[in-house]
This record gives C-alpha cells, sequence and structure tokens, in this order.
C-alpha cells in the first residue's frame, strides 16, 4: 500500500475513534438555545394570553412578545462532540452544568422553582401594571413555603397572612426576616397571623378577615456561614387582591423573565390606542411589585429568538446591556430600561418614529 494512502488512512481511523470517543465521553456543560416567542397582545393555543374581566378593555395591535430560552434537563448529560459544536454554532450557548443546575438540583426540583418564580412573576406584572395606571391593588405578606423539619413546620402554613412579629407590624416580606434574626436561636419569636383558610373564605366572601392567632415559635440555628443567625424556617411573600380579574393562559414556561412583557400587555390592554403603534417590540426582564425591571438569563438566545421572529426593538434590562450588546442580531435595536415607566416612554418614541433619543445599550451597560 503506498505511504500516502497509509497515511491518510490512519488518519481517518483515527479521527473516527477521536469522533466515536468524543460521543461517549460525558462533560459537566448544558446547552442554552433561543426558545419561542410569544405575543402578549395575541393568541397561543387559541386562546387569549391576557384574559381580563371586569373592566373595560382595548383592541391592541402590534407586538409585544416575551422571548424564553431552551435548555438541556438536570438529567441529561451532554458529550465532548455536542460540546465543542455548541462552542463553535452560533445559536447556542455552552455553559458550565451548575450554572443552571446549582447544588445538584434536580429536574422535578427546577421545574417546580420555575413555576414558583413564573407564578409569582404574572402576579408582579399585574400589580406593576395596575399602579402604573393608579389602580389600587389591596397587599399583604403572606408565608409562601414552610421548610421541612423546621420549627415552623406544623405551625405554620403557605398561605398564612403574617401581620405582626413580635407585635410589630409587618408591610413588606423583608420585614419577616429582619424581625426573626433579632433573636438569638433558640429563643421565641411570636407571629401574628390570620390562618391560610380564613382568609380565603373571607376573599371568597369579599371580606376582610380579622380573626387572628398568636402562635409562639422556638427559633433555631442558621445552616449557612452565619451559625448565630436565628432562623424559624419560612420564606414570606405577598399576595394580592385586584379589583377585577386578570388572567395570563401560558402553559409549558417557566422562570421570572417574562414580568415586564407581562406588564406591558396587561397595560396596553387596559388603555385605548396601541402602545407599539403597530411595531413588533420584543423584550424580557424580571418586574417587582414597584415596576422596576431586573436582569435575567440567557440574554443573548432570547435576542437571537426574537428577531429570528421579526422583532424590531428589544427591550433590554438596564444590567444585561453590556451581554446584549456584544452580540446583537442585524436589524435588532436594543432598548435599555430600568423600570415599567422607562418602557412606557420608550414605546412613546417607537410609535411616534421619534427614536433616536431611545436608550441604548453599550458593552459596557
Amino acid at each position: 500500500m503506498p505511504r500516502r494512502t497509509a497515511t491518510m488512512l490512519a488518519s481517518t481511523l483515527m479521527l473516527i475513534a477521536l469522533l466515536c470517543a468524543g460521543v461517549f465521553i460525558p462533560v459537566p456543560y448544558s446547552e442554552m438555545s433561543p426558545g419561542p416567542t410569544v405575543n402578549t397582545l395575541g393568541d397561543h393555543d387559541g386562546e387569549p394570553v391576557l384574559q381580563i374581566s371586569g373592566h373595560k378593555t382595548y383592541a391592541a395591535s402590534g407586538h409585544l412578545n416575551m422571548t424564553t430560552v431552551r435548555v438541556t434537563s438536570a438529567d441529561y448529560r451532554m458529550n465532548l462532540v455536542e460540546a465543542v459544536y455548541g462552542w463553535l454554532a452560533h445559536d447556542y450557548k455552552v455553559v458550565p452544568h451548575d450554572t443552571l443546575y446549582p447544588n445538584g438540583k434536580t429536574e422535578e426540583q427546577s421545574t417546580q422553582e420555575n413555576a414558583e418564580e413564573f407564578s409569582q412573576s404574572q402576579e408582579s406584572a399585574k400589580v406593576a401594571a395596575l399602579k402604573e395606571l393608579n389602580i389600587p391593588v389591596k397587599s399583604w405578606v403572606i408565608v409562601s413555603t414552610v421548610v421541612k423539619d423546621s420549627p415552623a413546620e406544623g405551625r405554620l402554613h403557605a398561605g398564612d397572612v403574617i401581620k405582626a412579629v413580635d407585635g410589630t407590624a409587618v408591610k413588606q416580606p423583608t420585614d419577616v426576616a429582619k424581625l426573626v434574626t433579632k433573636h438569638q436561636p433558640g429563643q421565641n419569636v411570636v407571629f401574628t397571623v390570620v390562618p391560610a383558610k380564613d382568609q380565603a373564605a373571607a376573599e371568597k366572601a369579599n371580606k376582610t378577615a380579622t380573626r387572628t392567632e398568636d402562635i409562639t415559635i422556638k427559633t433555631a440555628t442558621s445552616d449557612d456561614a452565619d451559625p448565630k443567625r436565628a432562623i424559624v424556617g419560612i420564606s414570606a411573600g405577598t399576595d394580592h387582591t385586584f379589583p377585577f380579574s386578570i388572567d395570563i393562559k401560558l402553559a409549558d414556561v417557566g422562570g421570572p423573565s417574562a414580568g415586564l412583557m407581562f406588564a406591558l400587555g396587561i397595560y396596553d390592554k387596559l388603555t385605548p390606542g396601541d402602545l407599539t403603534g403597530g411595531k413588533f417590540v420584543a423584550g424580557t426582564g424580571t418586574i417587582d411589585d414597584s415596576g422596576t425591571v431586573g436582569p435575567i438569563g440567557g440574554i443573548e438566545m432570547k435576542t437571537v429568538g426574537a428577531r429570528s421572529k421579526g422583532a424590531q426593538y428589544f427591550l433590554t434590562p438596564a444590567e444585561n446591556c453590556a451581554a446584549a450588546a456584544k452580540d446583537t442580531p442585524g436589524g435588532l435595536r436594543l432598548v435599555k430600561v430600568n423600570t415599567i415607566a422607562d418602557a412606557l416612554a420608550a414605546l412613546k418614541d417607537i410609535r411616534s418614529g421619534d427614536t433616536a433619543a431611545l436608550p441604548k445599550c453599550t458593552t459596557k451597560g
């Protein structure tokens, strides 16, 4: 056999061997790619995404699209060939597996967490939109979760309304932790609550729950880096009563990143005219009850997904601007926003065509 032929054959066999090895060698990485983008002003799976009753609504055209990211599951293990392909491909991003699933988080845990965050983002979107429209919303602090085997287990329950801690009125979820951590581990703390069942009954009857209970719980020592910190084993959140019905119908989506776009969609439906002026606007960002927009993950994948569907403008959380600006798809204009008010001001410029002064995203932020 000629030397050249033998060399080519050996090289080919070596390449095949390497590829085969690469297929069977697992690597500690996961993949992100552009996910679906849904118009909050339109329909999804045959029904409106935003369904409002009990208040006058207005037809809205154009697009206010929420964007998503697809990720490989917690149980999936990429091989070396897939990882190399993902690193080379433009529309995919390979990241360390622990970035998406820290501390060995399982698929079930991740799905549950994403569902809870998605539900909370919907609530905050409603609150932020209505506050921007000066429509009153009743809010109160509740027990969101109770940690298994903690001092609070069996004493406090998810949905209990926390009125006070040690006699001090609670106005924000952060107040609870501040008041509990004034204690040393092993000391008692008194929660004044409206039990969840009483609160639910009062809401059903359109009344205000008045019966409260005082529940004394002995604090325990935190498992974190500060062994002197007292805990009872709950997380506190916020619940709301809205003056009319707002439902967000969107399944198979998780996480908090659609909050801004839901809030803008609700605002548009409740006001005459079109926020977009018929333009195709997409975006992302968490939102809190006060209307502050927060950063999200996978921004590069979301801009790619938005542009592929025809988006012209992309509302970008300020903290994501630097990453998004490093590789912006052609034809897509990034617009920096810090609050829902910023987003509404930007949309006013977009629909008027006066876009020269739109806040820009740069590689510096």
